[in-house]
């Protein structure tokens, strides 16, 4: 059965499913950088297994969020890229991350949160 088959009716429910998942935020954050190739997500999010990768993208892809084209570098590779309705969640995400400061400033938990840059490695080009 396909992943999208089993997203709940309730649409706040849905898009928690649609963006819940091993490294899924991440992974759609550094897609708003623009298309990456397979290796290059996996050079830019630190800690990330191919394996995970591999199997985040094809449920972002299946939820429509993330599509493969041919890289314009390498005819045989292949790029990931958001769609549209992927790049739609760009203010999603950062609502995520504002809201997810203010919840550990409310719960003196700042000292937990870790810097971007603590998982996510710039673009190398």
């Amino acid at each position: 059965m396909k992943t999208i088959n089993r997203l709940p009716g309730l649409p706040i429910e849905r898009t928690l499913a649609v963006l819940s998942g091993r490294w899924k935020g991440v992974i759609l954050h550094v897609l708003l950088d623009g298309p990456h190739r397979t290796c290059d997500l996996e050079q830019r999010i630190a800690g990330i297994s191919q394996k995970v990768l591999i199997e985040q993208l094809r449920a972002l892809e299946e939820h429509g969020v993330v599509s493969r084209q041919p890289s314009a570098e390498d005819r045989q590779g292949i790029e990931y890229l958001l769609t549209p309705l992927g790049a739609s969640l760009g203010p999603i995400l950062e609502s995520l991350i504002e809201w997810g400061v203010h919840h550990a400033t409310e719960l003196d938990e700042v000292h937990r949160l870790l810097p971007c840059d603590a998982v996510v490695r710039d673009r190398t080009s």
